[in-house]
């Protein structure tokens, strides 16, 4: 009966409906808005692109992406924590309203980051806190996919989400395009980034309502006692991991899902520092850029679900890879043509066009592709405990590792890393392909469309 309840179209709406919310602050303000403001804004304080911070100076862009592998750290070790309260004792909803509530208050907090030394540093730390609330929120957003939907329909309710956070990603991005025109347009260069902050705090916080109005509490699972959950949040882990131990195809995938995020969660991250810093593209015409993007990404998505039901996950998943390999090369081809003085702005178009194609499609299949491979289990929000802090240890590899070459080397030398992630990727994914094909009796081989 309970399982009934939770695989309806409006349950299923609910969930989608929390990507909606939440994927503005994601896509409006990490990728967009916050790093050309933060960049500028830091400039306008400390008189240049360097910034003074406990002891020593930093590349503002290096720090930009020290702070973001900095949160991800943090959240990496925390989530373990989180998942066994949340699995012994039901609770999956109330901590998704908590990091939501948290989120989503850090970013109207950015409304008051001004260019005063001080505000640099309370902005810094909104910023901060806003990403733990974002990130925080997800594993329990996601380790709802295999209680609301069967396996055969979780591709194309995992690429719906991902649309639906793209679309209101894209109205709250026009819309804070719009504020800052018009604000430019009197001189104020300021009120219409800060404007758009306090916008998606109010977004998040509200649209959210929906989902947790219709989304059950969850149940904890009978075997389950909440003990010492410092200690049991990361036994839980290692039961999972001695478990995926024996899954080899599922053991395969994750290793690909650690190499090839290190490289898509790092370009979505300082996709619009590359064009701001090496391209030397103005502010709007990157805004623009990146609504392109997302608008791109909405089929895109929709795409993949679509090709993985006719192919298979791994196989499309090998090919949108070995598609961003290519990105990643075009990319850096692209810089050498503007250093040769060619104007490079429509090749940087197209590289978005190329980026958005397969940016909502790799997230959204890598998704599902998980919730498909990981064994029946009540344990859902420890196992997405261990898909996220997978993805968490990958970014905060990724985006260090981008950060200190762009320090010492210079930014365009790090998107030669990126392709190296993305390689190793695709060789994990052909061996997990592998041992598909030759292990008929895995699990995984009973999931259809994997």
């Amino acid at each position: 009966m309970i399982a009934s309840i939770l695989k309806t179209p409006k349950v299923i709406n609910a969930w989608c409906m929390y990507d909606w919310a939440n994927s503005v602050y994601n896509l409006v303000i990490t990728t967009t808005f916050f790093p050309i403001y933060f960049a500028a804004i830091t400039k306008s304080a400390y008189g240049e692109n360097t910034v003074p911070l406990l002891g020593r100076t930093f590349k503002n862009t290096a720090l930009y992406n020290y702070a973001l592998a900095f949160t991800y750290l943090v959240i990496a070790l925390a989530l373990p924590i989180l998942s066994a309260i949340a699995d012994s004792r039901g609770s999956k909803k109330k901590f998704m309203k908590f990091f939501c509530y948290l989120g989503g208050l850090s970013c109207i907090g950015l409304f008051w980051f001004k260019g005063d030394q001080p505000s640099v540093l309370l902005g810094t730390g909104c910023f901060v806190v806003a990403a733990i609330g974002y990130t925080g929120s997800l594993v329990f957003y996601n380790s709802y996919l295999p209680e609301i939907a069967d396996p055969v329909d979780r591709d194309w309710v995992s690429a719906r989400g991902y649309s639906m956070g793209y679309i209101g990603s894209v109205i709250l991005q026009l819309a804070g395009f719009g504020m800052v025109v018009y604000f430019s347009s009197i001189g104020d260069n300021t009120s219409g980034p800060l404007y758009t902050f306090l916008l998606v705090g109010i977004w998040w916080i509200g649209f959210a309502q929906i989902t947790f109005f219709y989304l059950p509490d969850g149940s904890p699972p009978n075997h389950k006692k909440a003990g010492d959950i410092f200690k049991g949040g990361f036994l839980e882990l290692i039961k999972v991991w001695d478990q995926v131990k024996r899954l080899k195809v599922l053991k395969w995938f994750l290793l690909a899902f650690l190499f090839y995020s290190m490289g898509v969660q790092t370009v979505m991250l300082a996709a619009t520092l590359f064009g701001s810093q090496l391209l030397g593209l103005p502010d709007e015409k990157l805004i623009i850029t990146i609504v392109l993007i997302q608008l791109v990404a909405i089929p895109g998505a929709m795409m993949m679900s679509f090709l993985s039901g006719k192919f298979g996950n791994l196989r499309v998943l090998s090919s949108v890879v070995f598609f961003w390999i290519l990105v990643c090369i075009a990319a850096y081809l692209v810089v050498n043509r503007k250093e040769q003085g060619v104007d490079v702005e429509f090749y940087f178009y197209a590289l978005a066009i190329s980026v958005g194609i397969v940016m909502g499609g790799i997230q959204s299949l890598s998704r599902s592709t998980y919730s498909k491979l990981m064994p029946e289990t009540k344990d859902t929000a420890s196992f997405f405990s261990f898909y996220d802090v997978t993805e968490k240890i990958a970014i905060v590899i990724g985006i260090f590792t981008f950060g200190y070459i762009d320090e010492t080397f210079g930014m365009k030398n790090s998107v030669l890393i990126l392709i190296v992630f993305f390689i190793l990727g695709l060789l994990s994914l052909a061996r997990a392909r592998h041992k598909q094909s030759i292990d008929s009796t895995s699990h995984s081989i009973s999931i259809s469309g994997v």
